[in-house]
């Protein structure tokens, strides 16, 4: 197994292919469930967990029954988008179960955006750019976890810097959304610093 290059894709998917600081996927959580710390680590963790699982459930399914040399024998990747919104929506309701039932308090805390994960489109983003890129399965497990490490990153960070704003005295203007807007822009453009970083690591 080439373990640099399992190590080249969670640095780039954690800090220079960021998928919400740089790609821009997932930003609705991203703004909506990033002002206390609690819900935002509770999202991220629950973010990992279907990215993880969405992975380990798709791939096979694109390989063994939508492609024309899978089990079936015909080309059913038309039908890609459809079965893998179908699958991350069925992990969606079971990680809703399993919060509701287990922490009710971060279940409530989570609200709306929970089941907005079903729409996702960084959870749906990983699935297909797997498939896209050829990933094996184990490199598309890696590229998963990554993935959702990063958003985890990217959240900790951001609600960090929510909290500090949040009890802040800013001119009128940029009071509320303005400035939460241009704190995360903020955030992206320190992302681009690491630019190059994954391509030059084992060089």
């Amino acid at each position: 197994m080439d373990y640099k290059l399992l190590i080249t894709v969670i640095i780039s998917t954690v800090l220079v292919n960021n998928y919400v600081l740089q790609r821009f996927l997932g930003v609705c959580p991203f703004l909506g469930v990033s002002k206390e710390q609690k819900s935002a680590i509770g999202m991220s963790a629950a973010v990992i967990f279907v990215m993880i699982l969405a992975t380990a459930a798709t791939w096979p399914i694109n390989k063994y029954f939508l492609r024309e040399d899978g089990l079936l024998g015909f080309d059913l990747g038309f039908l890609q988008i459809i079965v893998f919104i179908l699958v991350i929506a069925t992990l969606v309701q079971f990680v809703e179960i399993v919060l509701k039932r287990f922490m009710p308090s971060l279940y409530k805390t989570l609200g709306v955006y929970l089941p907005l994960m079903t729409t996702n489109c960084a959870i749906f983003a990983v699935t297909m750019v797997n498939i896209d890129e050829g990933f094996s399965f184990i490199v598309s497990l890696v590229n998963a976890f990554g993935s959702g490490l990063g958003f985890f990153i990217a959240m900790v960070i951001f609600s960090s810097i929510r909290f500090h704003t949040e009890n802040s005295d800013p001119p009128q203007a940029f009071k509320g959304l303005p400035l939460i807007l241009i704190s995360a822009a903020i955030l992206s453009f320190s992302f681009y610093g690491f630019a190059g970083v994954a391509e030059n690591l084992f060089r």
